[in-house]
């Protein structure tokens, strides 16, 4: 399957596997707004995960924050078996 393009250029996966967005209303009369607006917009979103199930499938993106979360804990825990044995053998 194609990954759309559209939703690729748009929306950025983070090293956890949870996808970031841009906030809207950014391009003119920011004046108007107060800096505290401003700066709120400035900064990046989390998508929430209704909607990012269905963009990252969108995307051509099989992994989801919880696979994710599962093999770094599991890469940690192999890690820590490895380091406890090498002692061990010396």
């Amino acid at each position: 399957m194609k990954p759309n393009k559209a939703v690729a250029k748009r929306f950025k996966v983070s090293k956890t596997g949870k996808l970031k967005r841009h906030h809207g209303f950014t391009s003119h009369l920011m004046s108007a707004r107060s800096a505290k607006r401003r700066r709120k917009l400035r900064g990046s979103e989390i998508v929430p995960e209704v909607h990012a199930r269905r963009l990252r499938k969108l995307m051509g993106i099989k992994k989801g924050p919880g696979k994710i979360a599962t093999a770094r804990l599991a890469a940690r825990k192999a890690k820590a078996a490895a380091e406890a044995a090498a002692p061990a053998a010396a």
